[in-house]
């Protein structure tokens, strides 16, 4: 019984370099610049927490002094005063009240602030990441090719092999 001869029904020739090439992503410069991007608002965000917990101090020393400005106001009211001294006191409450406000302002101003670092922080980790799942998804289709081309080349020895020995 003779086997039966195999024709290979392959088109173009395959170069067997193209198992060997390494991966290459073209887009990898992108990637880069996506993480820089991500680092930097990462550090931007970490700017911005640190300047809240010093607006959050600021707060609370302006709270504070608002409170014993309150205390002193209190405790003065059993003793006579003149009138410029009633005023210089109502003064001193207001100014700590204002500077009290003033603190509540900007710590809303910096948790807004820390909030927008934080949405782009968000923003450019997805686009880093986006690019990372093309880059996986490209090196997966690059393993099935090449895997893929090896395959061709093994079956191709193969039958050149059984070729040989057939005849």
């Amino acid at each position: 019984m003779r086997p039966i001869p195999v024709k290979a029904t392959r088109t173009r020739p395959i170069d067997p370099a193209v198992t060997r090439r390494p991966f290459n992503f073209r887009l990898e410069r992108v990637r880069a610049l996506r993480e820089s991007f991500e680092d930097q608002a990462r550090e931007q965000l970490a700017a911005s927490l640190s300047t809240a917990l010093k607006g959050e101090a600021m707060l609370r020393a302006a709270h504070e002094s608002f409170t014993g400005a309150q205390d002193t106001r209190r405790q003065t009211a059993a003793y006579e005063l003149t009138g410029q001294d009633l005023l210089a006191m109502q003064a001193y409450v207001e100014r700590t009240n204002r500077a009290r406000q003033a603190a509540e302002l900007e710590l809303d101003r910096r948790e807004a602030e820390v909030d927008a670092r934080r949405t782009a922080l968000l923003a450019a980790a997805r686009e880093r990441q986006v690019l990372e799942r093309l880059k996986e998804r490209r090196a997966a289709d690059h393993r099935r090719e090449s895997a893929r081309v090896e395959a061709v080349l093994l079956d191709e020895m193969a039958i050149n092999t059984h070729r040989r020995l057939a005849s």
